[in-house]
């Protein structure tokens, strides 16, 4: 079941400017150890030490691979892969990766069996309170 929770926008500049919006509400992140756990506990005969070591170094080569500019395909998941963010130039000679590149991100799109619109009709929501903005947080994730 994915939880929401519903918002106004009170950004006087925004065109949206006072209408009603949701945004998923996460209870808990599974790390890697409690993965490793929940899959242990679908009648497997490994252990979760062994499906953690497992998980681990999959981690290990994922990360290995993107930062050498290949994507990885998990099937019925995602494609994981590096993106950038880069600011313009006058012409392409003015261009340099330190001065123009401004970040470098994790992408992960769905593939396979998983897809948006599978999600949308599969999903089941529930709305678990009135959500509350307090203070604006900037995130460097965007």
């Amino acid at each position: 079941m994915i939880r929401y929770k519903i918002y106004q926008n009170s950004n006087e500049n925004s065109s949206c400017y006072g209408k009603w919006y949701a945004r998923t509400f996460v209870e808990e992140t599974y790390d890697t150890e409690k993965l490793a756990e929940h899959m242990a506990d679908h009648n497997t005969p490994y252990s979760a030490g062994v499906i953690g070591g497992v998980l681990r170094d999959m981690i290990s080569c994922i990360k290995e691979l993107i930062l050498d500019g290949k994507n990885v395909k998990l099937d019925d998941l995602a494609i994981f892969s590096a993106g950038i963010t880069s600011t313009g130039a006058a012409t392409a000679d003015e261009f340099t990766a330190a001065g123009n590149i401004t970040k470098v991100r994790l992408r992960a799109r769905a593939t396979g069996e998983l897809t948006s619109s599978t999600l949308t009709s599969e999903a089941v929501l529930k709305e678990v309170s009135e959500y509350a903005v307090t203070e604006t947080v900037e995130s460097d994730d965007e």
